[in-house]
């Protein structure tokens, strides 16, 4: 099956002022539908071409040598910005509730306390990459990607993932990578981060 570019859940302009229209219009119809279409060469014609990205993906090491490169840089950047951009919301902020809240304050003690870490550590990553929230044998962790690796690699699940790359930002807050970070936060969509929190533990 090949692989679509998904539309935004919302308009380009919606997430403004935290996200600028001209932002995302270039983040997702230059980079990723061209992370989609390489990713859709890639696999096209093998015996991977009718799995989901999610398991291609999560069995990265088992494709064959000559797709591996392509597929890892280009099929990461399709799941890694499919759930970016659902993660998003013009409606979003505050802060979780129920099951996801209770995991967060009982890991890192309180919801600023996360929030202070989890920021820590996608403004941290070196050079492009990502900082992922991720349900790890069931447990809440904290982790960052280069480039466009995704926790699935690894065999963890990500729930909540900030794109760090500098074309998520750099039109907007030139080099304030912390600065993107922290207005990011007015954004996020918790429910979309605790349907995907119950997925993974329930899964």
């Amino acid at each position: 099956m090949a692989f679509d570019v998904k539309p935004l859940p919302y308009d380009f302009d919606a997430l403004e002022p935290s996200i600028d229209e001209e932002t995302m219009k270039l983040h997702h119809g230059k980079h990723y539908a061209g992370y989609t279409s390489k990713f859709n060469d890639a696999i096209e014609g093998t015996e991977w071409a009718d799995k989901s990205a999610e398991e291609i993906m999560a069995h990265l090491d088992a494709l064959p040598s000559d797709i591996k490169t392509a597929v890892r840089n280009n099929g990461g950047g399709y799941v890694n910005h499919s759930l970016f951009w659902e993660i998003m919301s013009p409606n979003g902020g505050g802060a979780p509730s129920g099951k996801l809240a209770e995991a967060i304050d009982a890991k890192w003690g309180s919801f600023d306390s996360f929030k202070s870490e989890f920021q820590a550590k996608a403004t941290g990553q070196f050079g492009s990459g990502w900082g992922w929230l991720v349900v790890d044998g069931g447990e809440l962790a904290l982790v960052s990607t280069p480039n466009q690796d995704t926790p699935l690699s690894d065999g963890k699940t990500p729930i909540l993932g900030l794109d760090v790359w500098e074309h998520a930002y750099y039109k907007k807050y030139g080099p304030g990578r912390a600065d993107y970070a922290s207005a990011w936060w007015d954004v996020v969509n918790w429910d979309e981060v605790a349907r995907r929190y119950d997925a993974a533990r329930n899964g």
